[in-house]
């Protein structure tokens, strides 16, 4: 890793063999590979980078909100909007009545849209069920994507998005612990388990309660934290050794440190708070601080963040959040990469890493975030092979 963090090999090549990185070093600013005929690729005057992994996204869903959009244009909070019908049950409504090819071959459009933006590595939340049939349902659709050899799908259990309608929460929690959970680990279908720690939706006692279950199943820890109030999410998170928090908008002092002290990586999602028009932002200069981990994800999802792109997202993070462009860089790498407990080499090109690759049409790492809103990706690979080519001319 060379001073700034990014292990910048100027006029350099990688040889690839068998899906992995073999040989990274000094030529003529070619990708090498072991493609049929030992296709050669020629990459001078641009950045070769590891594909982006984008760790917190909410992709398989039905319907969309745009009438949403344009009453929170006109003023209207998230709370108002929820008590109109809108908002997350609104979505959970659409994907129940949605059936699972369905709902596959709209997913598989937007995945295809996101390795076009680079990304080779996508987390996939559920939560758009809110009972047990869709929510398995989702997960189903989420490892089918990872079939298609498209990209590489980490699958999340949130079935803690929201309170169902006419559900007493204490019900619907016991049913979480007791019947979801359970038929979730037994099919195999997630890694982590997620929650939403508001203390309007779960607060910080049942958010804990919730993931507690989950790793009795096996599930890993994850949460929403502190996005929309103050709700001891960032404490809760630190409390069941969750991977990560993500937002953070409003975290308390006590819940950054004992994150930090309990290694939690914070997911932070710039282009929700930009779509929102957030006032409070995450304290990213505090984290920086701390030593905090920080990783960057899309939340791609119909209501909050309508974004696929991961290098808009670097984008936002820099210039929304303050983030320095190594930083933003890293966070949709190697940092997102440990953040959804990846093996190593992930969200690298070191010798031994996958070959998830991405060859760019700019010359210098800078012009990532530079470059406002342009798309630098000319072709993606994922472990060594060609998915994604953009037409040229």
């Amino acid at each position: 890793m060379d001073s700034n963090g990014l292990g910048v090999v100027e006029h350099g090549f990688v040889r690839v063999s068998a899906g992995k990185v073999l040989v990274v070093g000094k030529a003529e600013g070619k990708v090498l590979s072991d493609m049929p005929a030992g296709k050669e690729i020629d990459c001078q005057g641009c950045v070769v980078m590891p594909g982006f992994i984008d760790p917190h996204t909410h992709l398989v869903f039905a319907g969309w909100r745009a009438e949403e959009f344009e009453l929170r244009l006109a003023g209207a909070t998230y709370k108002e909007i929820a008590a109109l019908g809108g908002g997350i049950l609104s979505t959970v409504n659409a994907t129940r009545s949605a059936d699972e090819e369905e709902l596959y071959q709209r997913a598989l459009g937007f995945l295809k849209e996101m390795v076009s933006w680079g990304t080779t590595t996508v987390e996939v939340k559920s939560g758009y069920g809110l009972d047990t049939a869709t929510e398995l349902k989702i997960l189903r659709v989420a490892r089918r994507l990872g079939e298609s050899g498209l990209a590489m799908v980490v699958p999340t259990f949130l079935g803690a998005h929201s309170v169902p309608g006419g559900r007493e929460k204490t019900d619907y929690i016991n049913e979480l612990k007791e019947a979801m959970l359970p038929a979730v680990a037994r099919a195999g279908l997630a890694k982590f388990c997620d929650v939403f720690c508001e203390n309007f939706v779960f607060n910080a006692g049942e958010s804990r309660d919730i993931l507690m279950a989950g790793k009795r199943c096996g599930l890993l820890p994850v949460i929403h934290a502190d996005e929309i109030e103050s709700s001891g999410g960032a404490e809760v998170a630190a409390e069941v050794g969750a991977v990560y928090a993500s937002h953070l908008l409003k975290p308390s002092e006590q819940g950054l440190r004992m994150m930090v002290e309990q290694g939690v990586i914070a997911v932070l999602l710039p282009g929700t708070c930009f779509f929102l028009q957030e006032r409070d932002k995450p304290p990213v200069a505090r984290m920086r601080e701390l030593g905090m981990t920080i990783a960057l994800g899309t939340d791609f999802n119909p209501g909050s963040s309508p974004v696929l792109a991961q290098p808009l997202t670097a984008q936002l993070g820099c210039i929304y959040y303050g983030l320095t462009i190594v930083e933003a860089l890293r966070g949709i790498t190697v940092n997102a990469a440990r953040a959804l407990r990846l093996p190593a080499g992930y969200g690298t090109l070191f010798p031994g890493a996958p070959a998830d690759i991405v060859i760019t049409d700019v010359p210098d790492y800078r012009h990532l975030i530079y470059r406002l809103g342009h798309n630098p990706v000319r072709m993606v690979f994922r472990q060594g092979r060609m998915v994604y080519k953009r037409e040229e001319g």
